[in-house]
């Protein structure tokens, strides 16, 4: 009686569902007809359940951002608490109170070098916006109005704002609109020579150095990029290449923005990608891990010397959200960040990530298609290719990622497909408190769902 009780609650959900919410990065005629994969109900730790009480291993952290885990009581007492104190006030005006002042102060503690300002935001998108907004405001008050230009990388996710959108490099994400924000320009990728200054080099005009020097210096206001790409497809950059960013910026005085958005607070083993590299932008961006996912809030962290160029007018900064420095929220990320440093997690994903590199090795020594695979912190993939000797990538029609994705959904994992240029890579990213033994079961999931894949090829 009990299980069918479930299957009722579960069809009435999925019809309205149909009827009535039109999802995210999902095709709407597919979930007009069939409605959605799961409805999640509850959580705890690495494990989701849903409405008809199956239980699944969160392998993605939902979207790279639950990274204490589901289930957190602490963060939902800290919620409850400043909600009965006060729920909501403005930041307009000069209003200020006491959270987002404590969570302003506490992220400069551990951001690098001198990004000791914040500007508080609802999420990723507001945040990459804002910055781009800033950063072009900054160049106008130094009397440069002809900064402008904003140049982020090919396969770059910076969000789906007007800016965010215009900034991302993954075509898909453009072509819902039929006019982007202009002055965004785009360059390749990881091109490490040229950004030193290799001029000889097949690829100089596509690249950050090559892009700037074609449009003149003095019109580009910031370069934006992820330290680890993440919807592009888990991209590490070779080594010396943020550092050789990081010298053209001085070079040129070009803003540097880093989107921390996936890799901060402790996604990568660092507080911050960017700190892997050793490398201090301008600006950066974060969402997502500042508070689990438990409640939205994001922000862009800022040099002095960004700020101290505001402070010299008197001009009201005419820009915000009615949720910037909302109180609930910074209180909530003020407990994640106690959570993270008490419960000494910065050291778990050190650990874990040489279980996850093991375990990745494995795939590749025992299944004749995985290569390609990389890991980093808790942030890692792995590519499938037809003939990876040759580099020949799997017929579309075979959507092989997506196949061996979906074997793992079969079997209770949830993890992420990406496609680019006829890749097909599979993405992992598991909450920050994931223990050795749910890494391997995890892993023990990956494999069987490789070898059916394997077995459909024959």
């Amino acid at each position: 009686m009990a299980n069918e009780t479930l299957t009722n609650i579960a069809k009435e959900l999925s019809d309205l569902d149909k009827k009535h919410y039109l999802h995210p990065l999902t095709p709407p005629k597919l979930q007009y007809e069939q409605g959605p994969p799961i409805i999640v109900s509850e959580g705890k730790g690495v494990r989701v359940k849903d409405v008809n009480g199956g239980t699944y291993i969160d392998g993605m952290s939902m979207l790279w951002n639950v990274n204490l885990g589901h289930g957190q009581e602490e963060l939902g007492e800290a919620a409850k608490e400043q909600m009965t104190k006060l729920a909501f006030s403005s930041s307009f005006n000069g209003y200020s109170h006491e959270p987002a002042i404590r969570l302003a102060e506490k992220i400069t503690t551990l951001t690098p070098g001198d990004l000791n300002v914040v500007f508080f935001t609802s999420g990723g998108s507001e945040a990459n916006d804002t910055a781009f907004k800033l950063a072009r405001y900054y160049w106008k008050q130094k009397g440069q109005p002809n900064r402008k230009k904003i140049i982020s990388l090919s396969r770059s996710y910076h969000g789906v704002a007007q800016g965010a959108t215009s900034a991302t490099g993954i075509k898909e994400f453009n072509s819902i609109v039929s006019s982007k924000a202009p002055d965004f320009l785009h360059a390749e990728p990881h091109l490490l020579e040229c950004e030193r200054g290799d001029r000889d080099n097949k690829n100089y005009d596509k690249s950050v150095r090559g892009i700037v020097e074609q449009e003149g210096a003095e019109n580009i206001a910031a370069i934006i990029l992820e330290p680890i790409m993440g919807a592009g497809g888990l991209m590490i950059p070779p080594e010396g290449y943020l550092q050789a960013l990081r010298d053209l910026c001085d070079e040129k005085e070009i803003l540097m923005i880093t989107d921390e958005i996936i890799c901060g607070f402790g996604r990568t083993g660092e507080q911050f990608g960017i700190d892997n590299w050793n490398v201090v932008p301008d600006m950066l961006t974060f969402a997502k891990g500042i508070t689990s996912g438990y409640i939205p809030l994001g922000g862009v962290v800022m040099r002095e010397k960004i700020r101290d160029q505001f402070v010299e007018t008197d001009d009201v900064l005419f820009h915000g959200f009615t949720y910037s420095g909302h109180p609930t929220s910074c209180a909530v990320a003020l407990k994640n960040l106690e959570i993270l440093e008490r419960d000494n997690v910065l050291e778990n994903v050190k650990k874990m990530e040489e279980v996850f590199k093991a375990e990745l090795k494995k795939l590749e020594e025992n299944h004749p298609h995985v290569t390609k695979t990389r890991a980093i912190g808790l942030l890692g993939a792995f590519e499938l290719y037809e003939d990876r000797e040759n580099e020949k990538q799997f017929d579309p029609e075979v959507g092989a990622a997506f196949q061996v994705v979906n074997e793992c959904f079969d079997r209770k994992l949830i993890l992420r497909f990406i496609n680019w240029n006829g890749s097909n890579i599979v993405a992992i990213a598991p909450p920050l408190i994931v223990n050795e033994e749910e890494m391997k079961e995890i892993f023990s999931i990956i494999d069987e769902a490789l070898t059916v894949f394997e077995i459909s090829l024959k």
